[in-house]
């Protein structure tokens, strides 16, 4: 059963001006440090940030909560699963809340998809409910 959805549209020009103005404090404060590695690697950094955060922010709207009630930046990471799917991984308030979203007997799966086409970056996030031992990759 499907527990969250959410979507974002992020402007890749504007997280470019962040990357400019603001370095690495705005990296730190909103990534991962494996977030940081991937994207620092890419010849084009703003596309991959600009794909990541809209991932956070919508990721945030499937929770329901936004970036409040404990959920922080860094809380939500885009990885990449062993065939190079991208999902999140949760920590912190993200995780506590996630698994309150999940009702008992089941167990949380997260799918994700990133695009973009410049100049903007888009994600959607849902969050689904499996009952235990169906869960598949």
């Amino acid at each position: 059963m499907i527990v969250g959805i959410g979507s974002d549209l992020c402007d890749i020009r504007r997280i470019a001006r962040s990357l400019e103005r603001y370095g690495e404090r705005f990296t730190h404060r909103v990534f991962t440090d494996g977030e940081r590695a991937k994207c620092d690697a890419r010849a084009a950094r703003a596309p991959s940030y600009a794909r990541r955060f809209a991932a956070k922010e919508a990721c945030a709207k499937a929770l329901g909560t936004g970036l409040s009630q404990g959920v922080f930046w860094r809380d939500m990471e885009v990885v990449n699963l062993p065939g190079g799917r991208p999902t999140l991984r949760l920590t912190g308030g993200a995780a506590t809340h996630l698994a309150g979203l999940i009702p008992a007997g089941y167990a949380p799966k997260v799918h994700i998809t990133l695009t973009d086409d410049p100049p903007m970056a888009q994600a959607f996030v849902i969050i689904e409910a499996v009952p235990l031992g169906t869960l598949r990759a």
